[in-house]
């Protein structure tokens, strides 16, 4: 990719960490740890991969997006917000119970959600179905889902990895949001679900490892995925979770917890200051 237009996606994907984070921090409540740790690949998927249009989010023959860890939801809403799917205003009314934008997306409410997470492992498995579906109906668009690597612990995942493989889908992509730690710690203490990549291969999975925060690693990882053909593929990002907060980096307390007044405020300066510094170099 260009130079410029990794800038411009940078640039984007810390709005959407500053949208989530206003997202979380006004009810008091949500997930910004693991919604900093995507918002680089929702960018790169929502500005430059999907065949998509936000003035028709049903389109029959569009990309689907399926966020089986739902509870980072305010990163969804916000690349949504700003691909323009619905005001940006509206990331403030996260968890309002007058509020469409509940704490897990649900597509019979927000426009551009194609599938109702929360229960992990349920939506990967409804992801896999899309793309069998695209198969049995002569379709081409692709389906692209993002799972936790905690969430990697369910059951229900390594089912869904059996029945991709056996129906050969190469339309579909997972990407492992592979940052270490889920809400009671590390990851490898909780319940080991590591080698990732050698179970992903062993179901009969094509498999790439790349970084989460680098745009040229994903969009290689993802072209790479496009032509690989029989197998679907899985792409496991190593990230970051609190990405770009200093305080909320690899802290498993950021998991679920709302930040103040105070630490709002300094997560807000501080990728401010990121921003400042792309768009200089931007404009440069």
């Amino acid at each position: 990719m260009e130079k410029k237009r990794v800038l411009e996606l940078s640039i984007i994907a810390n709005k959407v960490r500053k949208d989530a984070l206003t997202a979380v921090y006004t009810p008091g409540s949500g997930h910004p740890g693991g919604s900093l740790s995507i918002a680089d690949v929702l960018t790169l998927l929502y500005f430059e991969i999907m065949n998509i249009d936000p003035k028709n989010p049903k389109d029959p023959d569009r990309d689907r997006f399926v966020l089986s860890k739902g509870h980072t939801a305010p990163a969804l809403y916000s690349v949504l917000a700003e691909r323009g799917y619905f005001p940006a205003e509206d990331v403030k009314t996260f968890r309002n119970i007058h509020s469409y934008l509940q704490g897990h997306p649900d597509m019979k409410s927000v426009p551009g959600v194609d599938m109702s997470t929360g229960s992990l492992g349920q939506g990967i498995s409804a992801a896999g179905g899309m793309a069998l579906a695209a198969k049995l109906d002569n379709k081409s668009y692709r389906v692209y889902s993002i799972i936790g690597d905690g969430e990697s612990e369910e059951g229900q995942v390594w089912e869904q990895a059996m029945f991709a493989a056996h129906y050969k889908l190469d339309n579909f992509t997972v990407f492992v949001d592979f940052n270490g730690l889920q809400i009671d710690g590390d990851i490898k203490e909780v319940m080991n679900p590591t080698p990732l990549d050698k179970k992903f291969e062993a179901f009969g999975w094509h498999v790439i490892t790349c970084s989460a925060h680098d745009f040229n690693e994903l969009y290689n990882a993802i072209e790479e995925a496009k032509n690989t053909k029989g197998k679907p593929t899985a792409i496991i990002m190593h990230s970051i979770k609190g990405k770009n907060v200093s305080f909320m980096e690899n802290n498993p307390a950021w998991h679920g917890s709302a930040p103040n007044k105070e630490q709002y405020e300094q997560a807000i300066k501080e990728l401010d200051a990121i921003i400042e510094k792309l768009e200089v170099e931007y404009n440069g």
